[in-house]
């Protein structure tokens, strides 16, 4: 049985083919890697769900304007008095259902009041 020594441009097409597939395997180790909290703690939050743990610590990049638009969105009305605390929390006071109350957001989106 004779043996074919690959072409050198099969050669070089099989080890780009190679360098592509060790790239995007990579690319799929790094997606899959764990992320840099501890698992229960998305970064953002989802419309149907809230951290249990809200408001969560952690760098914050809604503006001024983004966290009153989505305070205002979870409900509350005339929302006043917005601050960022030093844990990256967004507090201010709001009305619902006629009351007045504290909220708060975090960098996940969570919105809650005491």
């Amino acid at each position: 049985m004779k043996h074919h020594a690959l072409k050198p441009v099969g050669r070089s097409l099989f080890l780009a083919l190679a360098l592509v597939g060790a790239s995007a395997s990579g690319a799929f180790a790094q997606a899959s890697s764990a992320p840099a909290t501890d698992g229960d703690t998305p970064a953002v939050a989802t419309p149907d769900s809230k951290n249990p743990t809200a408001p969560v610590e952690g760098e914050n990049s809604f503006t001024e304007e983004q966290a009153k638009e989505r305070i205002t969105k979870a409900g509350y009305a005339d929302v006043t008095g917005l601050t960022q605390d030093d844990k990256g929390v967004w507090r201010g006071t709001a009305t619902k259902d006629g009351k007045t109350v504290n909220v708060a957001l975090d960098y996940q989106g969570n919105v809650v009041a005491n």
